[in-house]
């Protein structure tokens, strides 16, 4: 019998900022579809923005997240996240955790958009997530188990409900199931439901459809960051031009020679970031190329080694002073519903980070809180668990067999995936309408896919396939729904943000009897769990 005392689902910064907080009596056992350097966490450029300046303060911080999210947020886990942050990062400084340093010795401070100071703190200049998952990996204790390259594709469930464990698939097609009264889900992200996306190519909203199919609430799935500037090379995306390089002083300009952002908003290229992908993808619609700027920017490789590598690798000539770029999908605001230590709405389970929606994000995220929000509820979740009392959920008699096995496989009525990632960026990408989102729900629900499908006799890979098919229901669903546009939801037919009506107001889903139940909540201001 596989059993730990806390599942872990996912590689990236919250879920080993959770692990390393757990007591290290307790078994603890991380299980990853990828490698344990396989998440979105590991890729991360940009940096944590947290207050570190004298010439800043939480309340700064706080406002700009709130402007950022569009007024979204429940305010006080926005005050949490930047004062609680604030603490935990000055504890990474005071353990060693690599983070630049000027030559005097003190922080390196970085501006991205939307924030009024310099705040972002990074490792290698553009290299962040490399460098801190690291520093995790070092300090994970030997109380830490690792599973990896089995993705996890079921909940497992005792007659009550409660989940006791999860289900996983090897490449191969084995089956495992590993037990625990305590299961954390944090493999967070959805990039690849798009054709265009900064994300790893792994990262299709596992989490969030396997929470979803086992009764967890989900919210804000319309609520879609796509990142202004992906490196553009023949017609497609080859991976992120982080926002400190415009932070640095990079400016956007077409191919006439105009400068897309004067006019648009008064923090032109750091404005809020759907403001600056909306412009570009304009521009791109128009028939124009769109370039960032570098040649303001002194010593650029040193500052940025991994952006100036990738544009090397695709033949970007960086003499010129000129890298194209386009948006792409880069991080969902929305996702399983938690209260404020972690807890969903389904007894045993938990998520964080950007599986989950904790309500700090909003309309549109805050550049770089993403890694602040996972080291945050990272800490707090692994707290609340260790303070619990941990009966075990489930009866020898509903355990099911964990033997590796192979069930016969059936085959899906498919759907290509790059079709199905083009129609996503085309009907529910950066901009939208009700057209092509009824559209795109009627192609969806002639896909011969079922919500509460068996999904033991699939092919791995077509339960990737299945999981981003109810993702695209989701996101689709919510999108349609709202009629308005606020922060990283544009509508072109609901052009304006309705305070009126949709003003801390989420749109939920969740599944219930085999049939997805979509309302409106109008009590985001609480906590929704059941």
């Amino acid at each position: 019998m596989k059993k730990a005392d806390v599942i872990i689902v996912g590689s990236g910064l919250a879920a080993l900022q959770t692990a390393r907080e757990l007591n290290p009596e307790l078994n603890v056992m991380i299980i990853t579809k990828g490698t344990r350097r396989g998440s979105n966490s590991y890729m991360a450029q940009g940096g944590i923005a947290a207050v570190v300046a004298k010439d800043d303060n939480i309340a700064r911080h706080f406002e700009d997240t709130l402007e950022a999210g569009r007024g979204h947020q429940i305010e006080e886990e926005v005050h949490s996240l930047v004062t609680e942050g604030q603490r935990i990062v000055q504890e990474l400084v005071d353990e060693g955790a690599p983070f630049d340093r000027n030559n005097d010795g003190t922080l390196s401070l970085g501006m991205e958009g939307a924030h009024s100071r310099k705040r972002i703190l990074h490792c290698g200049g553009d290299e962040t997530g490399r460098f801190l998952i690291e520093h995790f990996l070092k300090t994970l204790s030997e109380n830490i188990s690792w599973v990896e390259e089995e993705m996890v594709f079921e909940l497992l469930q005792n007659s009550e409900g409660a989940c006791i464990g999860v289900k996983t698939m090897n490449r191969k097609g084995a089956i495992h199931a590993y037990y625990a009264p305590i299961v954390v889900m944090a493999a967070g992200g959805a990039g690849g439901l798009y054709s265009s996306t900064s994300n790893h190519p792994t990262v299709t909203g596992d989490g969030m459809a396997a929470a979803f199919r086992a009764g967890a609430y989900i919210a804000d799935a319309e609520f879609i960051q796509f990142h202004p500037t992906l490196l553009y090379v023949d017609g497609k995306t080859k991976g992120l031009i982080s926002e400190a390089v415009r932070g640095e002083g990079a400016h956007l300009f077409n191919d006439a020679g105009e400068r897309i952002m004067e006019g648009v908003h008064p923090l032109k290229e750091l404005a809020p970031r759907h403001v600056v992908a909306q412009r570009i993808f304009e521009q791109r619609q128009m028939g124009r190329d769109v370039y960032l700027s570098i040649k303001l920017i002194n010593q650029f490789e040193a500052k940025f080694p991994s952006v100036s590598a990738m544009c090397k690798e695709n033949g970007i000539d960086l003499s010129l002073g000129r890298i194209p770029v386009s948006p792409g999908c880069h991080f969902m605001m929305g996702g399983i519903v938690i209260d404020s230590a972690g807890k969903t709405n389904v007894e045993g389970l938990y998520a964080v980070g950007e599986a989950a929606c904790s309500g700090v994000h909003g309309a549109n995220r805050l550049a770089s809180n993403s890694l602040l929000e996972g080291l945050v509820y990272g800490k707090r979740l692994a707290h609340g668990i260790n303070a619990q009392k941990r009966p075990l959920l489930f009866n020898p008699e509903e355990e099911k067999d964990t033997q590796a096995r192979e069930p016969e496989r059936k085959s899906a009525a498919l759907f290509d995936v790059k079709e199905f990632q083009d129609r996503m960026m085309d009907s529910a990408g950066i901009i939208r309408d009700s057209v092509k989102l009824e559209a795109h729900l009627n192609w969806l629900h002639g896909i011969d896919f079922q919500l509460d499908d068996n999904l033991d006799a699939l092919q791995p890979k077509d339960i990737g396939k299945y999981f981003m098919w109810i993702n695209s229901l989701i996101v689709t669903r919510a999108a349609l729904l709202r009629t308005e546009s606020r922060g990283g939801h544009i509508r072109s037919d609901f052009q304006e943000e309705d305070d009126t009506f949709w003003l801390k107001r989420r749109i939920i889903h969740a599944l219930e009897d085999g049939e997805m139940r979509t309302w409106i909540d109008e009590q985001v201001k609480t906590k929704i769990y059941a």
